[in-house]
C-alpha cells in the first residue's frame, strides 16, 4: 500500500510483518517438540519414527529453502512468502487430519514446503529493509520474534494436549498463517528479478534433497537398523555420492543453488559452523526435556510446556540486546559470553536432571540461563555471517545461513534422539515404563552431548576474524 510505503517507519512494519512468519514456524517447531511425548503413546512407535515428525519437516525445509531462495531472486520475494503462508495453512489443516503417522509426517512434508518459501526469504527481506546500519537491530527483532513463538508453543502446545485433542496443535497456524497472507501483500515491497537469460540451478535442486535426507537417516536410525546394515551402508553411501554430485554441480554452475565459494571465506565458514552446532545443542534441549519432564516427573503437557518455555521467554528477552551488543562491539564478545553462559546452563541442568522435585526450580533455572546465552548468541552470529557476503550476495548468504542451521536443528534432535534410545538399552526404542534411574543417566548422557556441540560453538565464535577482517573479505573475491 502506498500509504504504508511512504511512511518513515516503513522499514519497520516490513521488519514486523516478517516477524509474524517467524513467529509462527517456532510455534510450530516448540510445539512439535511438546508433542512428541505424546504420539509415542498415541501410536504405539519407536522413539526413532517418532522423532520422524519433526526431522522431516525440518529436512524438507532445508532441502527446498535455497531452491526457493534461489526462485525469488528470480520471480520476487513478495509473491514467494505469501505464496508460503497459504501453503503452511494447508499443510498445518491435512496434520490434523492425519489418520496414522506416515501420513503426518507425509503432510509435515507438505508443510514444510510452505515454511521453507517464508524461511528462505526472511533474512533476505529484512537485511534489504534496514541497511547495513539497523541490520543487527533488525535481526534482533526476528530473533526475538522467533523466541516469542518457541515460547509460547510449549505452553500453547501443552494447553492443546491438556484440553483438546493433538491435532489441535497443528490447527492452531490457520489464523495466524491468514494474517501473513493478507499483512504479506500489503505490507512487503516488489523486489527486482533478474537479468534474462540467467537459469536456475536444476541439477542442485535434484540433488540436495537425497544428500541431506540420507545423511540425517543415518544418524537417525543407527541405533534401530545397525551399524552393519545393509540400508545403513546404502544411505550412507547414497549420501555421499550424492554430497559428491551436489558439490560438482555447484561448482560448475553458472548461477548455484548454493554459491558454495562462500564457504571459502572464513568468516562465513566459522559463523556458519557455530550457526549450526548452536541451533543442535538448542533443538536438542527442546527434544530430551518434555520426554524428561512427562515420564521422568509425570507432569502434564501443560506443566511441562510451561517449564520449557522459560528458555525461549529468556532468549526473546536476550536477542534484541545481544543484537545491540553487536553493532556496538562487534559479534565476537556476545558470541563468545552467550555460548558460555549456555554451557553453564547445560552444566546445571546435568547436576540437578535427576528425578527429584526439590530440584526442579533448578532445572527450571538452568534452562533459563541456556535461553539467555543463545539470545545473546543467536543474532550477532546471524550478522556477522552476513556482513561476510557482497550485496550481490545476500540471498545467497541467507540461503546457505538458512539450510546449515535447519540442519544443526535436524542433528540436535536426530542425535539426541539416537543418543537416549542407546543409553536406554532398549530394542522397542520407546521411553514407556522405564525406571527414574535410567532415564536419568540417559538423559544425562545427552547433556553432555550438547555441552561438547555448545563448547565448539564457543571456540569457534572465539577464533573467528574480526569485524574488520570479515568486511575486507566481503569485497574480496573467495578463494577458488
Amino acid at each position: 500500500m502506498p500509504a504504508i510505503a511512504r511512511h518513515a517507519s516503513y522499514r519497520w512494519f516490513v521488519v514486523g510483518t516478517v516477524c509474524i512468519g517467524a513467529c509462527m514456524g517456532q510455534i510450530d517447531a516448540s510445539m512439535t517438540q511438546v508433542l512428541l511425548p505424546r504420539l509415542e503413546l498415541e501410536f504405539g512407535a519407536r522413539l526413532s519414527i517418532v522423532s520422524w515428525v519433526a526431522v522431516a519437516y525440518l529436512l524438507a525445509m532445508a532441502s527446498f529453502t535455497p531452491i526457493f531462495g534461489r526462485l525469488a531472486d528470480m520471480f520476487g520475494r513478495k509473491l514467494l512468502y505469501t505464496t508460503g503462508f497459504a501453503l503452511f495453512i494447508v499443510g498445518s489443516g491435512l496434520c490434523g487430519f492425519a489418520p496414522n503417522l506416515p501420513c503426518l509426517i507425509l503432510f509435515r512434508v507438505l508443510q514444510a514446503v510452505g515454511g521453507a518459501l517464508i524461511t528462505a526469504n526472511s533474512v533476505a527481506i529484512v537485511v534489504m529493509a534496514t541497511g547495513p546500519e539497523e541490520r543487527g537491530r533488525g535481526l534482533g527483532l526476528q530473533s526475538a520474534a522467533q523466541a516469542i513463538g518457541l515460547g509460547a508453543g510449549p505452553v500453547i502446545g501443552g494447553l492443546i494436549l491438556d484440553t483438546l485433542g493433538w491435532q489441535w496443535t497443528f490447527w492452531i497456524n490457520v489464523p495466524l498463517g491468514i494474517a501473513g497472507v493478507v499483512l504479506g501483500w500489503l505490507i512487503l515491497p516488489q523486489t527486482g528479478h533478474l537479468p534474462a537469460g540467467q537459469r536456475f540451478d536444476w541439477r542442485g535442486a535434484i540433488l540436495i534433497a537425497p544428500t541431506l535426507t540420507a545423511f540425517v537417516a543415518v544418524l537417525n536410525e543407527a541405533h534401530a537398523w545397525g551399524p552393519t546394515s545393509p540400508v545403513l551402508i546404502g544411505c550412507l553411501v547414497v549420501g555421499i555420492a550424492c554430497a559428491l554430485l551436489f558439490w560438482r554441480a555447484e561448482r560448475r554452475a553458472a548461477m548455484p543453488l548454493l554459491d558454495l565459494e562462500l564457504l571459502g571465506k572464513p568468516a562465513f565458514l566459522l559463523g556458519n559452523a557455530a550457526n549450526f552446532l548452536s541451533y543442535a545443542a538448542l533443538f536438542g534441549v527442546f527434544f530430551l526435556v518434555p520426554f524428561a519432564l512427562v515420564r521422568l516427573y509425570d507432569e502434564t503437557a501443560l506443566t511441562a510446556g510451561l517449564r520449557l518455555s522459560i528458555l525461549p521467554v529468556m532468549l526473546g528477552l536476550l536477542a534484541p540486546l545481544g543484537g545491540m551488543l553487536s553493532d556496538r562491539l562487534g559479534t565476537r564478545i556476545p558470541t563468545c559470553c552467550g555460548m558460555l553462559a549456555c554451557i553453564a546452563g547445560l552444566a546445571m541442568l546435568y547436576v540437578f536432571l535427576d528425578g527429584s522435585a526439590a530440584n526442579l526450580p533448578f532445572v527450571t533455572l538452568s534452562l533459563g540461563l541456556i535461553g539467555a546465552g543463545q539470545g545473546l548468541f543467536v543474532s550477532p552470529n546471524v550478522s556477522a555471517i552476513m556482513a561476510t557476503a557482497p550485496p550481490d550476495k545476500t540471498g545467497q548468504a541467507g540461503s546457505v545461513l538458512n539450510v546449515v542451521r535447519l540442519l544443526g536443528i535436524s542433528a540436535g534432535i536426530a542425535g539426541a534422539s539416537t543418543l537416549f534410545v542407546v543409553a536406554l538399552g532398549r530394542s522397542s526404542g520407546s521411553t514407556l515404563g522405564l525406571p527414574a534411574a535410567e532415564l536419568v543417566a540417559a538423559s544425562r548422557d545427552v547433556v553432555l552431548l550438547l555441552i561438547c556441540l555448545a563448547a565448539l560453538a564457543a571456540a569457534i565464535s572465539l577464533v573467528r576474524p574480526g569485524a574488520a577482517t570479515a568486511a575486507k573479505s566481503s569485497e574480496e573475491p573467495a578463494a577458488p
